[in-house]
């Protein structure tokens, strides 16, 4: 099963969806990022695997990839940490798919797991609001 969670890449002020997909499958365990992640998205495998640790949910020995959608559009910030492990826990059945899927997120995740504030809530709410999806970030944001 391939669940989809939904976040922003920024481009100068203006805020662009991206659909995070994360499938957990069969095959030497791993954990990937793609879709043209720089290196703060992905470093976000780590940041995850270890806040998700920290909450009493451990990853499977499987295969996990996600990827960012559109492909061709950079990727860049630690604000992918929060849609990452929502799209992660909705493919592993531990969240509602569906409730992932009506949000637009972004956040950066402690290594307690702990959401820490980034830049650019105005543009994501305003993108989100276009998109008919409700916004998820740190409070301070």
């Amino acid at each position: 099963m391939v669940a989809r969670a939904y976040t922003v890449a920024f481009e100068g002020v203006s805020a662009r969806q991206v659909e995070v997909q994360c499938a957990v499958t069969p095959g030497m365990p791993s954990f990937s990022i793609v879709g043209l992640p720089d290196k703060a998205v992905s470093e976000a495998r780590d940041r995850v695997r270890t806040a998700l640790c920290s909450l009493a949910i451990a990853l499977p020995s499987k295969k996990i990839t996600v990827n960012l959608s559109p492909a061709d559009l950079p990727k860049e910030g630690s604000h992918f940490d929060l849609p990452i492990a929502l799209g992660l826990l909705a493919a592993l059945k531990v969240v509602p798919a569906e409730a992932v899927s009506e949000i637009t997120a972004l956040g950066e995740l402690s290594l307690d797991g702990a959401l820490m504030p980034v830049l650019g809530a105005l543009p994501a709410a305003m993108s989100a609001a276009e998109e008919n999806r409700t916004l998820l970030c740190p409070e301070a944001s």
